[in-house]
C-alpha cells in the first residue's frame, strides 16, 4: 500500500495558478513596459481569470455539490480551495480594477486615448451619440421584462447585459425587473469622431437612451452585469450519437450551465442584487461586485489601435531560417538535413510551406495531421482542403473538445469532409493534443517521409506570439513511429513500439520517472547528475516525487515553469538542489523541453506534454528527441538562457511566493527573450556570410 502524501511538500493547483495569474497582472502594472502592451496584459489577465472561473471554479463547486470531501495533495478539500480561491479572486478583482482604472486609463490620455463617460459627452458629440443610438443600436435592442409570465432569460456566459428596476404602476405590485441585452455583434468601444482615439462604451449608450426602451414608465435602477457558466463538456459513449454529433450537443448545453459567478456594478442596491440572485440561484459567494470597468477584456481593443506604435515594443521580425536554401524545395532541404525552428523567432513559413508543397506536388501520395487548435482563415487548413480535393489522401485526427475551440474545429472538421480529407474526431475518452505531421512522397529511390514535429499548435498566429520549438525530419527512424502513431489512432492495434518517440498515454509516463531515476541513480554513485526542464505546468504528484528523490540523492534541478507549480522547492533535505524560476514577457513561453545529463550522454526531448497528470494519463501526446548536434547544442543554448534571464524572471520561494529575479553587482541586465531574438538575427547573418552554414551561438 501506497504510504500517504505528506500534503506540507505541494502547493496548492487552483492557488498556484492565481499566482501566476497575478504575475501577469504585474506586467500590467510594470512602468518599464509599454503603455499599450500593459493594456494588453490587463486584458489578458481578466480573460484568463473567466477561463478559471468557468473550468476550475466549476469544477469545485461540482465537486462540493457531489459531496466530494476528498483533499488534494495539499490537503485542502473542495470546500477549502473554494473559500481560499474565493478570497484571492476578490482581490484580484480590485487589483485589476485600480489598476486598469486608476493607472492605464489616466497614462492613456495624454496620447488621446480615452474613454469617456456619456455624462461627460455634450454638443455636437453628444447630439451624434443619440442619433447613432436611434438608428443603429435600438433597432438590435429587445427589452426583456420578468414576470410570472416572462421568466427570466436564458443569458449567454460573458454576454453585457441591463439589470433595469423599474417602478410599478401601484404599490402592491412592487418593483419591475427587465434585462437589456448588450448586442455582442456590435464594438464595445464606440468611436466618438473619425479622428482620434475618443471612445465611449456601448453599455454606457444604451443606458443613457433606456427611456426609448421603456416609454411612459419610470426607471429606478439601472446596472451592467454578467454571468460566468460552467463550461465544462462532458460526453459519455451511451446512444447512437457520433462523436461529432455529441460534441455538438454538448456545446450547445453549455448555454444552460450553471452559473458560477454574477459580476454587477458595485453601486448596484441591494435590492437589485437580491432580486437577480433569486433569479439566478445565487448565493453571496457568487457575487463580485467591480469597483470600475466591468468585463476588462474590452482594453485589448484599445491595445489592437492602428498608429501609437512607440506605445507598443517594436514588431518582430522572425529569421527565415532556410538561409540561402530556397524554401520552394523544403523536400530537398530534407533530404539533405533536419530542420529545428524556434518561433517565434524563427519564422513560421517553412511549416505553411510544407503543407503548400505537399498539397502541390503531384508525387506526395498521402498527409497524416493531427489538429488541435488553429487560426481562422488557416493556411494549414487550406492546403489539407487543397491536397484532399486533388485526390491525395489526406487524413487528419481533428480534436473536437480543444476547450473553447470546439465550434471552430467542428466547422473544420466539416470543411475537410467536404473536401474529400478523412477525419477523425479524437480518440475515444483521450485528447489528442500531439502536433505532428507525416507527408508520403514518391522519389525515384522509392517511397519516402517527411515529419514535422511540434512543442506548439498548428497556428500561425500564435506562432508570432508563442515561444515553441518545431523538429523537420525525414529520419527513417521517426518516420517509421509517426506512421506507427497515426495507424494507431486511426485503426484497429495495440499501443504502437516505438523506437524514437514516446507516446501518452501508453509510455510516456514511465519514461519520464526512469529518466528522472535514472539521473538519481548516478548521483548517488557520484557521478554528475543534472535535469533541466521548461514547462507549462507541473502538477503531476508522481513526477514531483520524482523530483524530490532524485533532488535529496544530488541531483542538480532547474526547471522554468511558465504556470502551475505544485512542487515546492528549497526545502532542506528534500527539494534543496531544485530551483523554479517563472518568465513572464512579450511572448507566451509555451515550449515543453527535457535536459538529462545521464553521465554526459546526454539526452534532449521536445514534447507536446507538461508534467500534468491529464497529459501524461488522460492525453495523446508525444516526446521526440534531439540528437547530439547543431540542433541539440541550439535548443541547450535556449534553454539554459531560460535561468540568466534577471529582467523578467520569478524564482518560487519555499512559501509560494514568487520573487523577481535583479541583476547583481556585477551582473549586466538579461532579458532572454530579447537576448534569443538577438541571437536568432545574428546566427543568420553569420549563416549569410558562411554560404547558409548555420553556427551553433557562441556561449556568453
Amino acid at each position: 500500500m501506497k504510504a500517504e502524501r505528506d500534503p506540507q511538500l505541494f502547493f496548492n493547483r487552483e492557488l498556484s495558478w492565481l499566482a501566476f495569474n497575478e504575475r501577469v497582472l504585474e506586467e500590467a502594472t510594470d512602468a518599464t513596459t509599454p503603455l499599450l502592451e500593459r493594456v494588453r496584459f490587463a486584458a489578458i489577465a481578466a480573460s484568463n481569470l473567466d477561463e478559471f472561473f468557468m473550468v476550475r471554479v466549476a469544477g469545485l463547486k461540482r465537486r462540493i455539490e457531489d459531496g466530494d470531501t476528498a483533499p488534494d495533495p495539499s490537503g485542502l478539500t473542495p470546500r477549502a480551495q473554494l473559500t481560499l480561491v474565493t478570497e484571492r479572486c476578490r482581490r484580484f478583482v480590485e487589483q485589476l480594477c485600480r489598476c486598469a482604472m486608476g493607472e492605464l486609463l489616466p497614462a492613456l490620455e495624454p496620447h488621446g486615448i480615452t474613454i469617456t463617460p456619456v455624462e461627460d459627452i455634450e454638443g455636437p458629440r453628444l447630439a451624434w451619440l443619440r442619433n447613432f443610438f436611434r438608428d443603429s443600436v435600438l433597432p438590435v435592442l429587445t427589452p426583456l421584462a420578468i414576470d410570472a409570465a416572462r421568466p427570466f432569460p436564458l443569458l449567454s456566459s460573458l454576454s453585457l447585459n441591463l439589470a433595469v428596476l423599474l417602478e410599478a404602476p401601484t404599490d402592491d405590485e412592487g418593483r419591475r425587473l427587465a434585462i437589456v441585452q448588450v448586442p455582442s455583434g456590435m464594438s464595445r468601444l464606440v468611436q466618438l469622431s473619425t479622428e482620434g482615439a475618443s471612445f465611449v462604451l456601448l453599455e454606457d449608450v444604451i443606458r443613457a437612451n433606456l427611456a426609448e426602451l421603456f416609454p411612459g414608465q419610470a426607471l429606478r435602477e439601472t446596472a451592467v452585469i454578467r454571468l460566468a457558466r460552467d463550461a465544462e463538456i462532458e460526453l459519455d459513449d451511451e446512444g447512437a450519437r457520433t462523436h461529432l454529433e455529441a460534441v455538438e450537443q454538448q456545446v450547445r448545453q453549455r448555454r444552460r450551465s450553471d452559473v458560477v459567478r454574477l459580476e454587477i456594478e458595485e453601486r448596484a442596491s441591494e435590492e437589485l442584487l437580491t432580486t437577480l440572485c433569486e433569479q439566478l440561484d445565487l448565493e453571496n459567494g457568487d457575487v463580485y461586485r467591480v469597483p470600475g470597468l466591468l468585463d476588462t477584456r474590452v482594453l485589448a481593443g484599445l491595445a489592437d489601435l492602428p498608429g501609437y506604435d512607440a506605445l507598443r515594443y517594436p514588431p518582430v521580425s522572425p529569421v527565415e531560417i532556410l538561409g540561402e536554401e530556397s524554401p520552394d524545395d523544403l523536400f530537398s532541404i530534407l533530404d539533405r538535413r533536419d530542420v529545428l525552428l524556434h518561433h517565434p523567432y524563427d519564422s513560421y513559413d517553412p511549416v505553411k510551406a510544407l503543407l503548400a508543397q505537399a498539397a502541390e506536388d503531384p508525387d506526395v501520395l498521402a498527409i497524416k495531421q493531427t489538429l488541435y487548435r488553429t487560426s481562422p482563415g488557416s493556411p494549414i487548413i487550406t492546403s489539407l482542403q487543397k491536397a484532399a480535393e486533388r485526390n491525395k489522401q489526406v487524413t487528419v485526427l481533428l480534436e473536437l473538445t480543444a476547450r473553447f475551440d470546439e465550434e471552430r474545429n467542428i466547422q473544420w472538421a466539416r470543411t475537410l469532409e467536404s473536401a474529400g480529407a478523412h477525419v477523425i474526431y479524437g480518440v475515444r475518452r483521450f485528447k489528442t493534443h500531439a502536433k505532428v505531421t507525416l507527408i508520403v512522397r514518391r522519389t525515384a529511390q522509392g517511397l519516402r517521409r517527411y515529419v514535422h514535429l511540434g512543442t506548439g499548435n498548428y497556428n500561425e498566429r500564435t506562432a508570432r506570439i508563442y515561444t515553441d520549438f518545431g523538429l523537420m525530419t525525414s529520419s527513417p527512424a521517426i518516420a517509421q513511429d509517426a506512421s506507427a502513431f497515426f495507424n494507431a489512432l486511426t485503426g484497429y492495434s495495440d499501443p504502437p513500439r516505438l523506437k524514437k518517440l514516446v507516446m501518452a498515454p501508453t509510455g510516456l509516463r514511465q519514461r519520464f520517472v526512469k529518466l528522472i531515476e535514472r539521473e538519481r541513480r548516478r548521483a548517488t554513485t557520484g557521478q554528475p547528475a543534472e535535469i533541466v526542464a521548461k514547462m507549462n505546468s507541473l502538477v503531476d504528484e508522481e513526477i514531483i516525487e520524482a523530483l524530490y528523490a532524485a533532488s535529496a540523492g544530488g541531483v542538480r534541478i532547474a526547471l522554468n515553469v511558465r504556470g502551475i507549480c505544485t512542487l515546492r522547492p528549497g526545502v532542506p533535505g528534500l527539494s534543496e538542489n531544485i530551483t523554479v524560476v517563472s518568465i513572464l514577457d512579450r511572448f507566451l513561453e509555451h515550449s515543453r523541453v527535457y535536459f538529462f545529463l545521464n553521465g554526459g550522454n546526454e539526452e534532449l526531448y521536445l514534447s507536446s506534454a507538461d508534467w500534468m497528470t491529464r497529459n501524461l494519463d488522460r492525453r495523446v501526446e508525444l516526446l521526440f528527441p534531439i540528437p547530439r548536434g547543431e540542433l541539440h547544442e541550439s535548443v541547450m543554448y535556449a534553454l539554459r538562457a531560460m535561468f540568466r534571464d534577471n529582467v523578467k524572471a520569478r524564482m518560487l520561494q519555499p512559501d509560494g511566493t514568487y520573487v523577481r529575479r535583479q541583476p547583481g553587482p556585477d551582473e549586466p541586465p538579461c532579458r532572454v527573450q530579447e537576448h534569443l531574438q538577438h541571437e536568432a538575427h545574428r546566427r543568420a547573418a553569420l549563416a549569410r556570410d558562411k554560404a547558409g552554414v548555420a553556427l551553433i551561438p557562441e556561449a556568453r
